[in-house]
């Protein structure tokens, strides 16, 4: 009976005495609280707050056990990092996101233009914000354009796809995580991305033009140009860059048809389309010059 008592009595010092058991590390929520640290807080009402159920273990999940941080919070950083005071590699940083977001859009990450750049996950992804602004079109598009300058340019120009106007997004045509094609398309072809938008211009044709099967940007450039319907020049000095000598006059129409010059009637009131208006290509069984 002794010993019994003598044995609760070192279990209830243990318990009032927190220096004579154990140490036990904080949790991450024990130092993260919603007053000291409020962003941290908002990403318990995302998706990424339920990850291996919640709390302390949903931290870890992404930033790691990260026990020397637990151990001293002020001079070692958590496993992985997102910064400001503290970053971790770019791989790192995508690591931590790729173990979970590896498939589907993200498949193509790896060897990707924007990993090979040293960009990651978190170059475009805010996690802990309840709002991710990838999620919001045009959010995106300004993340987009902050790095890609040159088309900043052309998608305000006069002739262009309404990407400022927010009826199309970057992403439509472009997968940001990477792709087996050129500049990111979603399609195999360049042809194949357009044609997912521009249905009525997919064919088949009985009369095809040529470079209008072989690729749209042949004629058309896609964020934006001076001439209409995102043409890379006006006519008829577009279809002369091919047709030099078929059945027309071959010298080519030039700026000395211009007023200041000696004005050219083919330069100034008519345009090949005029006549050869199904330039993408004629069912008609008279179509061969693309004339109807």
């Amino acid at each position: 009976m002794g010993g019994m008592r003598a044995l609760l009595t070192a279990l209830l010092l243990l318990t009032a005495n927190p220096l004579a058991a154990e140490t036990q590390q904080a949790g991450c929520l024990d130092c993260h609280t919603p007053s000291a640290d409020v962003p941290v807080h908002a990403i318990f009402h995302t998706p990424h707050g339920d990850l291996a159920g919640g709390g302390n273990e949903s931290c870890q999940s992404c930033h790691g056990v990260s026990q020397a941080h637990a151990s001293g919070p002020a001079s070692a950083a958590p496993d992985a990092s997102f910064g400001p005071r503290w970053q971790s590699s770019a791989e790192d940083r995508s690591g931590a996101c790729l173990q979970c977001h590896e498939s589907g859009q993200h498949l193509m990450w790896s060897g990707s233009l924007h990993e090979m750049e040293g960009l990651a996950c978190d170059s475009c992804h805010t996690a802990h914000q309840q709002r991710d602004p990838t999620g919001d079109q045009q959010l995106s598009v300004d993340l987009c354009l902050g790095c890609h300058q040159d088309v900043r340019a052309e998608v305000r120009l006069p002739s262009r796809h309404p990407i400022m106007e927010g009826k199309t997004a970057c992403t439509d045509c472009h997968n940001p995580h990477g792709a087996s094609t050129g500049a990111d398309l979603h399609q195999v072809s360049v042809n194949d991305n357009c044609l997912s938008c521009h249905q009525e211009l997919r064919g088949p044709f009985l009369w095809e033009h040529q470079p209008v099967t072989e690729d749209c940007s042949h004629c058309h450039r896609p964020h934006g140009s001076v001439h209409p319907r995102l043409l890379k020049a006006r006519g008829p000095a577009m279809c002369q860059q091919c047709h030099s000598a078929a059945f027309h006059p071959s010298l080519p129409y030039g700026g000395e048809g211009l007023p200041g010059g000696t004005a050219n009637q083919n330069v100034l009131g008519k345009n090949c389309s005029n006549c050869h208006s199904q330039v993408h290509g004629s069912n008609h069984p008279s179509g061969a010059r693309l004339t109807r």
